[in-house]
């Protein structure tokens, strides 16, 4: 069985690529990991003998189908768990992706399965993150249309945070733009580089830069 180590590498890749045929930079790997690029060179040589990825010289790696296959089975865990943390042992959202970092190396196949269940099969975590799914795995990556990209005046959903940082979240939480959340931008500014929403309960302001970490979708 993969380590937790080759599993947090194999996450990170897919997490990072833009298709199931993308190749990742290693410097890209190196700083999503916190690592040197010396250690990502003899980690991912490493992996590419197990047959895990494929290790281009200068270009970066891509995911075989087996490495693919784990990394979704981790991806799979951590969203999961993240959701039952949340609904369940009510603990905010800001604080529960370290938590599923940790559990999501040690959870069982069979608990994960009654996990799922308890929470009745979800298709998204709490950030609006895809969950994949068992029977047809694959990582959405979304139709790419954000706060900072949509047609102004448009009945929007709230469908993703980007950003998952606590500071970042914690915004999201006094802005009222959680995944599920009715919104319009009612004005964006490029000069001032302000976007003005209006939400059900009442309305919001952020920047450009904020607003393209939160993904839309037209109602």
């Amino acid at each position: 069985m993969p380590t937790s180590t080759v599993e947090n590498y194999l996450k990170a890749i897919l997490v990072h690529s833009s298709d199931k045929d993308a190749v990742v930079a290693t410097g890209t790997l190196a700083e999503a990991l916190g690592v040197t690029p010396g250690t990502i060179t003899t980690m991912v040589k490493s992996m590419a003998a197990r047959g895990l990825l494929e290790h281009q010289p200068r270009e970066g790696v891509r995911l075989t189908a087996e490495g693919r296959a784990v990394a979704l089975a981790v991806v799979r865990k951590h969203r999961l768990i993240e959701t039952f943390l949340v609904q369940v042992l009510k603990m905010d959202w800001k604080e529960v992706h370290e938590e599923a970092e940790a559990l999501e190396h040690a959870l069982s196949d069979r608990v994960l399965l009654r996990i799922d269940a308890i929470l009745g099969h979800p298709t998204s975590d709490p950030h609006g993150d895809p969950i994949p799914s068992p029977k047809a795995p694959a990582l959405d990556r979304g139709k790419g249309a954000t706060l900072a990209t949509c047609e102004v005046q448009r009945p929007l959903r709230v469908e993703r945070i980007l950003d998952q940082s606590p500071p970042f979240l914690e915004f999201i939480q006094r802005t009222g733009l959680k995944p599920g959340a009715r919104v319009r931008v009612r004005e964006r500014d490029h000069t001032s580089g302000i976007v003005r929403c209006e939400l059900k309960e009442g309305e919001a302001t952020l920047g450009l830069p904020e607003a393209a970490k939160i993904d839309v979708r037209p109602l």
